[in-house]
Order: C-alpha cells, then structure tokens, then sequence
C-alpha cells in the first residue's frame, strides 16, 4: 500500500513534522520524482508512487530522533511499517544510508530518494559538495562520525555518477530541469 501525498501531509501534521522539515521533504520530492521520470523514459521502471510518498516520508520521525538521540531513519521505518506501508518504510529506513544491496542493485527507488536528500540542504537545491559541507559542519564532531560522513560522501558522489550517466546529463542541469517542470 503507497499513502497519496494527502495521506502523506496528514501523516507528517499528525507527527508533528514542523513546516521546514516539510518544505525540506517537498524539494526532495520534486527532485527524486524529477530524476525518476527521467530513468523511466530510459526502460528504468521505477514506482513513481513510492517515491513520492518516501520522499514525502523520509524525514517524518526527524525531530523524535534529534530530541531522543535515536536513528530518524529507522524510527520512521517502524512507524510506517506499523501504519500498513512497508514497502515505503523500506526506503525511509534507507534514506540516510543504502544497504550495501542496494547500493550494488541497479537504480532504484530507495537509491532516487537517498540521493535526492543529499542534493536539498534544508529547502534549497545544492551540490553535494555543499551538502557534505554543511552535513560535517553538523553532524562531524567526531573522528568517527567524520569517517561515517566521508563514506557516505563516496557513496553518494557514486551514485551520481551512475543516475546522471544513465541520464547523459551533468548533475548541474537539475536545477535547470526543476524549473522546466
């Protein structure tokens, strides 16, 4: 079962997801969304549905997790699990880090939702030089949490490669893209 996006917004005001963490989830949306339409034109055969409603999601237990120093990823995972959606659950639970599976699979849509959150530094499109940038600032207080955050970086960075190779585009043209609708 995929909640549509209504479902998704009574979810997220009945988490108590505050409005920036909304705005942030809607610019994800557009750009996982975006690149999704793009890979199907291509034979991809992504879940439009899915990622729509994971990106809408992946961030609806954020707050819970900063306030009780938990894994957002996962608290959002079990509480969509819980509601009846675990096929989105699934890539919640992945939004932050993919599973070394599906990092190695093909594109898909954990991967578009991962790596869209990666591109959207609070509601704005950037780089993901810039992003890993302000994600060091914030989370890279420790030698470990730098080596987890340099990882995620090469991941990511990977990932581009391989979504915008698919594309025969730059990542640069996402901007580009978005605003052509």
């Amino acid at each position: 079962m995929i909640p549509s996006v209504e479902e998704c917004l009574i979810l997220l005001e009945k988490s108590h997801v505050p409005e920036h963490v909304i705005e942030h989830s809607r610019k994800v949306c557009e750009i996982a969304v975006c690149l999704g339409r793009l890979l199907n034109r291509q034979g991809v055969g992504l879940d439009e549905g899915k990622i729509t409603a994971a990106s809408w999601l992946h961030d609806i237990a954020k707050m819970d997790g900063l306030l009780r120093g938990e894994s957002h990823s996962a608290a959002g995972a079990k509480l969509l699990k819980d509601l009846g959606y675990p096929e989105i659950a699934e890539i919640v639970r992945q939004h932050v880090m993919l599973d070394a599976e599906t990092f190695q699979a093909g594109i898909g849509e954990a991967t578009l939702v991962q790596y869209a959150d990666k591109r959207v530094k609070h509601t704005a499109l950037v780089s993901l030089e810039d992003r890993f940038q302000d994600l060091k600032e914030r989370y890279g207080k420790h030698p470990a949490a730098r080596e987890w955050l340099e990882e995620l970086e090469r991941q990511t960075k990977e990932l581009e490669v391989r979504i915008f190779g698919r594309l025969e585009i730059s990542p640069d043209s996402l901007r580009s893209l978005l605003e052509k609708g």
